[in-house]
Order: structure tokens, then C-alpha cells, then sequence
């Protein structure tokens, strides 16, 4: 029984293919960063938790810090983490 070339070629190309395939997923894997959030949407996120006005956006490398005033008249300092966007309050100002 003969086998063509071409069916052998296209044979050796699906061994490849099914071989290296793992390989390539695990590479994806390690290759892709997880999503962070941007400053307008940590600027939201504060707007939202703290009920008032953004008056400054900061960051640092895992986190945001949102300065907000409250209708109030107090300027509220805010942490917002860059992965899950957690509001975490850290202190008051008075004006």
C-alpha cells in the first residue's frame, strides 16, 4: 500500500500541530497580564463608594489613590486596587 506524499505531508504536519500545541497554550498562558483597571475607572469606582466629586487621580504600581469631595465640604482619601478595583478608605481631611 502506497501513501502519497501529500497525505504523508499533511500527516506529519497534524503530528506537529497536535505535538506543539500544549506547549503553545502553556506560553499563551504565562504570556498574558491580568486586566487593570485604568484612572477613569478608578475615579468611578471612588465617585461611587464615597458619593461626592473626584478632585485627583494618583497611582503607584498595584493600587490608585482618589482624592474626593464630599457635598459636605471634606476631602476623603481613597485606595482603589488596580486588579479588583476594591475601594478601601483611608483617611479624612478637613477644609
Amino acid at each position: 500500500m502506497r501513501i502519497g506524499v501529500s497525505k504523508l505531508f499533511a500527516a506529519v504536519l497534524l503530528l506537529i500541530g497536535i505535538l506543539s500545541a500544549p506547549g503553545a497554550m502553556a506560553q499563551q498562558k504565562e504570556t498574558q497580564k491580568p486586566t487593570l483597571i485604568d484612572k477613569a475607572e478608578a475615579a468611578r469606582q471612588a465617585r461611587k463608594e464615597v458619593n461626592g466629586r473626584v478632585l485627583k487621580v494618583d497611582q503607584n504600581h498595584d493600587r490608585y489613590r482618589v482624592k474626593v469631595l464630599k457635598k459636605s465640604g471634606r476631602v476623603v482619601s481613597v485606595d482603589v486596587d488596580k486588579k479588583s478595583g476594591k475601594v478601601t478608605k483611608k483617611d479624612e481631611e478637613h477644609q
